[in-house]
């Protein structure tokens, strides 16, 4: 059974930790001027929940209501922000006002987790026995402070395939079958050649953004913007050959700043023919193309990345030190990061799991998508995270450069020369120093 694992134990062992926890953080707390010391913990009064906010889809809600339904004593109520950037500047501003205004569990987009890491103070720690040994080795390590504290549960990982229509495909004369299509984007040059065949043919996007190709490319890349000392360096190689590969190839792309309403509409029309593709992403291909999808679109997975490996994101759950009610918040995110609770939001909304267990379940492993053609997704994002050999490095301002690149990559979409956008951005992150 999926949730068979036995419910006291589970809550003897996290309700132990935390108790170690909290005394730890009680004994640390020395006054009450500075709001980055834990704040005085409190019992949830009737009718009070545990306060959660999510951005974009984590496939929760029916999980908490179950989690409510099983726990009286201890409810949680879920805020949704549709979009991460909107979040990510509410948790910014809060972290510089140390953690005042957050909920008690806070949802962290996984590129923006070396912000979290470089503020210790403002986060509870969140290692306990119950959880060694439970995340993919680089999950935990991007969620783990300098002196050891782990200040994030990892929710997913992103390992990326290429979805793709079928249907456009055909319509231009190439190859619809999986395995076919795997075959002819085995590197970057393989993909923008199809690109450019694909364009000959038809009136459709080859991708969807120039953007979502930059992070693709991105994702394979050890420092792409920060050398191991954290130090910034946007002079690599790699990082130029990101650059004039992108920005040389604007025609084949929607030339849509990714996440905008033009890039959710491209979707229908004139139609989006492949997109770099983690699990999650699956998610917003069906709510952009429609669900069911309109009679003759067909979407299929290729098992295949260019380049190789490379993963897109993967959120985590951290709890800040001005919450209250500690001891709840992380007895709900050790249960829902749990692998029975990953398995079933990977059921549900294609959120690929970041914990080892997880990852070998049968419920994963043998998962199909039928919006997909069939395809055996859970067998095909398998295939993709054990692929992955470069994790990139994020540094403290990882997060803010990235903005900065989209900006520049935008920029050149709407007819920048490469050049003049280039210098911008290198103004951009002289001012982020």
């Amino acid at each position: 059974m999926r949730n068979s694992t036995s419910r006291p134990v589970r809550r003897s062992l996290a309700g132990a930790a935390v108790g170690v926890l909290v005394i730890a953080l009680t004994a640390a707390c020395g006054g009450d001027s500075d709001p980055k010391e834990s704040a005085e913990q409190e019992e949830l009064a009737e009718g009070e929940a545990v306060t959660l906010t999510t951005f974009g889809e984590f496939g929760y809600d029916a999980l908490i209501d179950q989690w409510n339904e099983e726990h009286p004593d201890i409810q949680v109520e879920q805020t949704k922000v549709s979009k991460w950037d909107d979040w990510k500047a509410e948790i910014t501003t809060s972290i510089q006002a140390g953690g005042e205004g957050l909920p008690d569990i806070v949802a962290v987009e996984g590129d923006y987790m070396p912000a979290i890491v470089a503020a210790p103070d403002v986060w509870v720690d969140l290692a306990q026995p119950e959880v060694e040994g439970r995340w993919l080795e680089f999950k935990e390590t991007d969620a783990t402070s300098a002196d050891g504290q782990l200040l994030g549960y990892a929710t997913d990982a992103g390992p990326e395939a290429i979805c793709y229509r079928a249907d456009l495909f055909e319509a231009a004369g190439l190859p619809t079958d999986r395995e076919e299509v795997a075959a002819r984007m085995g590197t970057w040059d393989d993909y923008f050649a199809l690109g450019e065949e694909f364009k000959k043919n038809s009136d459709a996007h080859f991708y969807d953004a120039s953007g979502s190709i930059a992070q693709a490319m991105l994702n394979q890349v050890e420092y792409p913007f920060e050398q191991e000392d954290n130090s910034v360096d946007v002079t690599s190689e790699e990082l130029a050959n990101v650059w004039e590969t992108v920005t040389s190839h604007t025609d084949l792309g929607s030339k849509a700043v990714q996440w905008s309403p033009d890039w959710t509409a491209g979707f229908k029309d004139p139609g989006i023919a492949t997109i770099a593709c983690p699990g999650w992403m699956r998610n917003n291909i069906k709510e952009n193309t429609g669900d069911p999808a309109p009679d003759g679109v067909v979407w299929d997975i290729a098992d295949v990345f260019p380049g190789g490996g490379g993963n897109w994101g993967g959120s985590y759950l951290s709890i800040p030190k001005t919450s209250t009610h500690q001891t709840e918040a992380m007895e709900f995110i050790t249960w829902i990061t749990a692998p029975e609770q990953q398995a079933a939001v990977f059921e549900l909304t294609g959120n690929f799991p970041s914990q080892v267990e997880a990852l070998e379940s049968e419920t994963v492993l043998t998962a199909t998508d039928e919006y997909f053609n069939g395809a055996p997704a859970g067998e095909i994002f398998s295939n993709r995270a054990a692929a992955i050999t470069v994790q990139p490095h994020h540094g403290p301002l990882y997060s803010d450069i990235l903005q900065k690149f989209q900006d520049a990559i935008n920029r050149v979409d709407q007819g920048t020369s490469p050049d003049d956008s280039w210098a911008t951005f290198e103004q951009d992150v002289a001012s982020l120093q």
